[in-house]
């Protein structure tokens, strides 16, 4: 059920008032689903105010809980999403995709840790913002990924930092190793190791990134960073696999999967309009 009817909708259209009627309305939600953890959230008037008219109609009219349309209100003020952004999200289900990650951090991190590392990652991660060949390799991607580092860290979300690509890890043997992704994210003082697989997941994967985890721990993590974690991103993904696969690995690690085909297809249609256009 929407949080709000399209009558109401219409209402507010009408009378232009964000502050006022749609705070109103919102709160009386509240009320009526007697959520006082919501409730606490909307002491706060002055965010309403923070974001566009034509934002605010998209959330209350595509939310179907109270808590989705605060969390999309709050990313559209804390990030300065624009509209366009925020209705590929919400298309996304970017709310429902947060800490969706497949992960064993319960066993390898502490408490206290293993939930606020678990809400970094999501599942699935839309690269949307790639046009890929219908054909593409583990290098296309990685190198698609790079090439747009900046919408990648928007989709990753807020407090990534871009360390590099393809690092070389030297063992003190002089043996060298290359991890795809390297990430650090700030608030949380921890690296984070991503590995790109462009089919579905095996569990021969969790034991090369457990490898690369260790190795990023042993060689760059300072005294003061936390645990380094690791995330596989897969075309796809069995979750009986992934959890088994993941039961007795030492190191904290994740797996999602990504959403790509419809832009595949959008490629593919553009590339026929413009040769329409040409003939």
């Amino acid at each position: 059920m929407q949080i709000v009817s399209a009558d109401e909708i219409g209402d507010l259209e009408k009378s232009h008032q964000v502050g006022g009627e749609l705070e109103v309305i919102i709160r009386q939600r509240v009320i009526d689903e007697k959520s006082h953890q919501v409730g606490d959230q909307l002491e706060m008037p002055e965010i309403f105010g923070q974001i566009p008219w034509k934002h605010h109609v998209h959330i209350i009219s595509k939310c179907k809980s109270l808590d989705e349309a605060l969390f999309y209100i709050n990313q559209v003020a804390e990030e300065g999403w624009s509209r366009s952004r925020l209705e590929n999200q919400v298309a996304a289900n970017h709310f429902g995709s947060q800490g969706a990650a497949i992960t064993n951090f319960e066993h390898t991190l502490p408490a206290p840790q293993s939930q606020l590392a678990k809400e970094i990652l999501k599942d699935p991660y839309n690269f949307g913002f790639l046009a890929m060949k219908e054909e593409y390799e583990e290098k296309d991607m990685e190198d698609a990924l790079v090439d747009n580092v900046t919408q990648f860290l928007l989709e990753l979300g807020k407090g990534f930092s871009y360390v590099g690509h393809q690092m070389e890890l030297q063992m003190p043997g002089g043996q060298t190793f290359f991890p795809d992704l390297l990430f650090y994210h700030i608030p949380q003082h921890r690296y984070v190791v991503i590995e790109l697989k462009v089919v579905k997941y095996i569990p021969e994967f969790a034991g090369k990134l457990n490898f690369y985890v260790t190795a990023v721990d042993e060689l760059l993590r300072g005294e003061d960073d936390n645990p380094t974690v690791g995330l596989i991103i897969c075309k796809s993904t069995d979750k009986t696999v992934v959890e088994w696969s993941l039961r007795d690995i030492n190191k904290p690690l994740g797996v999602s999967s990504y959403q790509l085909e419809e832009v595949v297809e959008r490629t593919v249609k553009e590339l026929e309009m413009k040769k329409g256009k040409c003939s």
